[in-house]
Formats: C-alpha cells, structure tokens, sequence
C-alpha cells in the first residue's frame, strides 16, 4: 500500500510548513485518475499524523475527475482511465485533470 508513504510525506510537508503552530484541518484534492485511494490515505492519516502537529487534526479530501484533451479537434472529455477515444475518432488525448495530489489548505491554531 503506497498510500502510506504518500500520507507519510503529506504529514511531514504540513508539519513542516505549520511550524510549531497546531493544526487543526488539512484539505487535500486527489484525481481519480492518480493510482491513489482516498479510503487509505484516510486510513493513514490519524496513524502517520500521531506525535505531530497535525496529531487530531481533520482531514478533507475532494477528489477530482478524470478529464481529457483531444489533440485532434480539442474537445474535452470526462476520463475514466488514462486511455480513451474522442468522438471525432483519434486516440490521442491528453489527461488534464485526474492525477492530482495537491495539499490545498491547513487551518492551524
């Protein structure tokens, strides 16, 4: 399970910029598309984040949804994986939304 090296580097990046001030709320966005399930980085939150700052801290997530760009005719589409075909026929899209990670917000006190 990856996701605990990812929530692992998450605590630590956030407890780093937080100082030594507490933190009470991390908000994160996460892509469908990014091989990463929320359901397990939530699991590991409250266990990486213990004897730190972000030690009962909440934690939000949004996920993201997979989009795409054809480079053909430059419509966009909905992703559901990182392979598709646009309506106008060309397989070759780009992924523009979906694999995010991105540590959005921290409250702290």
């Amino acid at each position: 399970m990856h996701e605990l090296g990812i929530t692992q580097n998450i605590v630590a990046i956030v407890s780093e910029r937080a100082g030594e001030q507490k933190v009470t709320r991390v908000k994160l966005e996460i892509g469908t598309l990014s091989a990463i399930v929320p359901d397990a980085i939530r699991f590991c939150f409250d266990l990486c984040a213990q004897g730190t700052s972000l030690e009962g801290a909440a934690l939000e997530i949004d996920e993201i949804a997979g989009r795409g760009k054809c480079k053909g005719c430059g419509e966009e589409m909905p992703l559901s994986l990182l392979a598709g075909i646009c309506q106008c026929g060309s397989r070759d899209i780009i992924c523009v939304a979906g694999q995010e990670l991105n540590i959005k917000e921290m409250e702290v006190l």
